[in-house]
């Protein structure tokens, strides 16, 4: 416990410097609890404040501040090299979909057996997908080959 403490009333106004037990009797008194706000300070610095009320306006604000934050999820969407248009473009389309949501997407393009032999299909591929998308996403990976996997991440743009 210290000596001497700087005491703000509960309404903000200063109560100046006192002893800590005189403090004390004060927030008694009132019914409220004194609470150390700067202990770093010379003297530290003290309120007279409901406590139990604060805490809970506290975790009211953390709450409604959750409530309004967009968690960004990874999306993933898997073709393979031999892919017709019509399934192109609808896989094309839930990637605009995931993107305009506020979501990061992983384009992949899957390779089987011969299929290796022709990565530069998969990444002309991936290349035009990123090409369609581009008026509203960013490429933030270029195309790589990972074992028998070749992929792209495409982020929103952030002009919105």
């Amino acid at each position: 416990m210290d000596k001497e403490i700087r005491l703000i009333g509960d309404e903000g106004q200063q109560l100046g410097i006192m002893s800590a037990e005189e403090a004390l009797k004060i927030a008694d008194e009132q019914g409220l609890d004194l609470v150390k706000i700067s202990p770093q300070a010379v003297p530290p610095v003290c309120k007279l404040m409901n406590y139990g009320k604060f805490r809970f306006e506290q975790s009211k604000k953390e709450k409604e501040a959750r409530k309004n934050q967009h968690v960004v999820e990874i999306k993933e969407i898997r073709m393979s090299p031999g892919i017709e248009v019509g399934d192109f473009n609808t896989k094309l389309k839930n990637a605009q979909k995931f993107i305009a949501d506020g979501n990061r997407v992983k384009v992949s393009v899957r390779f089987r057996g011969r299929e290796m032999a022709h990565t530069e299909i998969g990444k002309d591929l991936l290349d035009q997908f990123a090409e369609q998308c581009a008026e509203v996403a960013n490429v933030d990976k270029a195309a790589k080959l990972e074992g028998r996997m070749m992929s792209i991440f495409l982020s929103p743009k952030s002009g919105k």
